[in-house]
């Protein structure tokens, strides 16, 4: 199978590489599968009864913003300090290769450009942690997170002083990341994203790839994007999952991590 997907990726003019929270997991990080999963992830959230859509809501920035800047504040560390796997190095060296590349991914973590894929050829659905907004939010405006530092009392689960200030109405910030029940997200950079990738597709429907990571069925926006261009586009679906790898007719499905495969299907590509 991996010398058929070889073949299949090496014939193509154009890749779209698709991911959700799996394809993070080899470089450390948790991808929250289910109630379990989360709490292992966070402990505290289990002490407070609260799963991971309960509080990755904007209400918490509300009601109680230490807690919900330590949460947040805890993924900013931890995304900032890690290092992408070493298939995310051999994927870009793939991407190049093809006419053009784009990427469509449900994470916010900034992993894709920390491995030194184009900003201009990511859509990142759901926002990104590295950027902020207002709560408010006062105006349609989002600024860098770079220079945010967030201490967090671990022990209790809360944010300390100082936290996040919207920089034009000095009211709490929040992640520019559209969460549950979240009616107050400024898309402003995610709608600039989108029409990238329309102009990617526009040019790219005759001989399109389409390479899906770790996107789990709990929220399938990734894979009901995958499934429906490849559909529309008569592309190639190679959906690579070690869990929900089920595919529709015509697609490829892979049982295996994002790492191993990516690492595999270059080693056949180049050999």
């Amino acid at each position: 199978m991996i010398k058929k997907i070889a073949e299949i990726i090496k014939d193509c003019d154009y890749l779209l590489i698709t991911t959700g929270a799996g394809m993070g997991v080899d470089s450390g990080l948790p991808d929250f599968r289910g109630k379990d999963g989360f709490w292992r992830a966070y402990p505290a959230a289990k002490k407070l009864g609260l799963s991971f859509e309960e509080l990755a809501n904007p209400y918490w920035f509300e009601e109680d913003p230490y807690l919900a800047w330590a949460f947040y504040g805890h993924r900013l560390n931890l995304y900032r300090k890690t290092k992408p796997h070493e298939g995310f190095l051999k994927l870009l060296e793939i991407a190049k290769s093809k006419k053009d590349y784009f990427v469509f991914t449900s994470n916010v973590d900034g992993q894709f450009q920390k491995a030194g894929f184009s900003d201009k050829k990511i859509e990142e659905v759901h926002g990104s942690i590295h950027y902020l907004q207002c709560t408010k939010p006062c105006c349609e405006d989002i600024w860098s997170a770079e220079n945010v530092e967030i201490c967090i009392d671990n022990e209790n689960f809360r944010a300390k002083e100082p936290l996040p200030r919207c920089i034009h109405c000095g009211e709490i910030a929040r992640p520019n990341i559209l969460m549950f029940d979240d009616w107050n997200w400024v898309d402003i950079r995610h709608e600039a994203q989108r029409k990238s990738f329309e102009t990617f597709l526009d040019k790219s429907y005759k001989s399109l790839v389409i390479l899906e990571f770790g996107a789990g069925i709990a929220v399938p926006t990734v894979r009901l994007m995958g499934e429906r261009i490849a559909e529309n586009f008569n592309a190639k679906l190679i959906r690579v999952n070690p869990r929900d790898h089920n595919v529709p007719f015509n697609a490829i499905s892979l049982p295996l991590g994002a790492k191993e495969m990516i690492l595999k299907v270059y080693s056949a590509i180049k050999n």
